[in-house]
């Protein structure tokens, strides 16, 4: 494990030993992953940390039953204790309010903890976002009901990415590995098994306290999202007050990866528009 890029450093955060990525200066930006196999927060922003740390300080945890984060024995993998573990990395290092960058599954625990500790979250950017009704798509069954093999892994990605040759037997390789590390199947296969749309209904806020919200938004979407539809993001749209709305063509789940430097750029200059 010495030199692995995907660990960071150590905080208790809610009870829970969190591993963590904090790098730069300046004001907190918050960033939460998504919920595929062998994810961690380094997997999931390693082409967006260096970017938005050059203008701000990025706080990214593996959030609890994913990556290097202990996974405590019967834990309870449910919205009111993703949220806690979010507010307990903040408490841990005394960060009152941050903006937050939340990832499909990370999208709608960002909508939650800004629902819930509404003093604690600034503006807010969703990415693929979860956290409204949707019907629940082939291909985010196919992602939370993944089994580890190489194959596998390989048709997740070609799911996952509208651009194939981001996708290569290398890359399913080396996901594959990351989904087999010591405990990592357990707690996934045992957050989401089926059926499984009740896991996109629990990951849902309600439509009046979403149009509650009066963080500024930036909703981003890849236009052939195959997980999670455009659909959930224009509703997003149409019930948070004060959003924007970004569809990348050409694009799937992946717009950090397949969109870096365009998506970087659009997060950075919104969140700067927070600062003056």
């Amino acid at each position: 494990m010495i030199n692995n890029p995907e660990l960071g450093t150590r905080v208790v955060a809610a009870g829970i030993q969190t591993n963590c990525h904090d790098l730069g200066r300046g004001q907190p930006v918050f960033l939460v992953h998504g919920s595929g196999p062998g994810v961690s927060a380094y997997a999931n922003w390693r082409l967006t940390m260096p970017a938005l740390s050059k203008h701000f300080r990025v706080i990214a945890p593996d959030m609890v039953g994913f990556g290097f984060t202990e996974r405590p024995e019967n834990h309870d993998y449910s919205m009111d204790n993703w949220v806690k573990h979010i507010v307990g990395v903040m408490d841990a290092l005394e960060i009152e309010k941050a903006h937050i960058v939340g990832n499909s599954f990370g999208g709608a625990l960002a909508i939650a903890t800004a629902l819930r500790h509404p003093e604690r979250i600034d503006r807010m950017v969703l990415m693929g976002a979860a956290g409204t009704q949707f019907e629940l798509t082939a291909g985010l069954d196919a992602v939370w009901g993944y089994t580890p093999s190489i194959k596998n892994m390989r048709d997740l990605l070609d799911i996952f990415a509208y651009d194939r040759s981001l996708v290569s037997d290398e890359l399913a390789r080396l996901r594959y590995e990351a989904s087999i590390q010591p405990g990592f199947q357990e707690s996934f296969s045992s957050m989401f098994p089926a059926p499984r749309q009740r896991w996109v209904d629990a990951l849902a806020s309600s439509d009046a306290d979403i149009k509650g919200m009066s963080n500024e938004t930036l909703i981003i979407h890849g236009r052939e999202d195959r997980v999670v539809p455009l659909s959930s993001s224009l509703h997003l749209a149409e019930l948070i007050d004060r959003a924007q709305l970004h569809v990348f063509g050409r694009c799937g789940h992946w717009t950090q990866i397949e969109q870096t430097d365009r998506f970087n750029r659009l997060v950075v200059e919104f969140l700067n528009e927070g600062a003056s």
